[in-house]
C-alpha cells in the first residue's frame, strides 16, 4: 500500500484565543513529522491552551495514539491545556480505555470545547 495514499496533515489557526490544529486523514506513524511541526508553530502563539481537532481523521492506530500521548506530554511540560474535539465514538471509547481522557478534555466539537477553556482562561 502506497503511504501516501491517506496522507496526513494539519492545519493550525487561532481561533477566540487558541491555537486549534485540525488533523485530517490518518494518524499512524507516517503523521509524525507533520504533527511535531504544526505542534511546534502552535506553541510559538503562546496561547493557554492547544485544541486538537479530530473531526476529519479517519483513523488513528498504536503509533498514532503514542504520537498523541507525545504531544499531551508536550503541553504538560510547558503548563499548557491540551483539549480535543471531533473524535468519533469509537475513538472516544479509546481515549476512554487508554486513560487519554483523564489528561485531556474531549468535547464532543468545537464550539463546546471553545466556550469552556475560553472562560476557563
Amino acid at each position: 500500500m502506497d503511504p501516501q495514499s491517506n496522507s496526513f496533515r494539519v492545519a493550525v489557526r487561532r481561533r477566540d484565543g487558541l491555537s486549534v490544529l485540525d488533523l485530517f486523514g490518518d494518524i499512524d506513524g507516517f503523521a509524525d513529522a507533520a504533527l511535531d511541526t504544526a505542534y511546534s508553530e502552535a506553541e510559538t502563539h503562546d496561547t493557554p491552551a492547544i485544541m486538537l481537532n479530530f473531526a476529519n481523521v479517519g483513523y488513528i492506530n498504536s503509533t498514532g495514539i503514542a504520537l498523541i500521548v507525545g504531544l499531551l506530554a508536550r503541553a504538560r511540560k510547558n503548563h499548557r491545556r491540551l483539549v480535543t474535539c471531533g473524535l468519533s465514538e469509537h475513538y472516544r471509547e479509546i481515549f476512554n480505555i487508554t486513560r487519554l481522557s483523564d489528561f485531556m478534555t474531549v468535547f464532543a466539537d468545537e464550539e463546546s470545547a471553545l466556550r469552556e477553556v475560553v472562560a476557563a482562561a
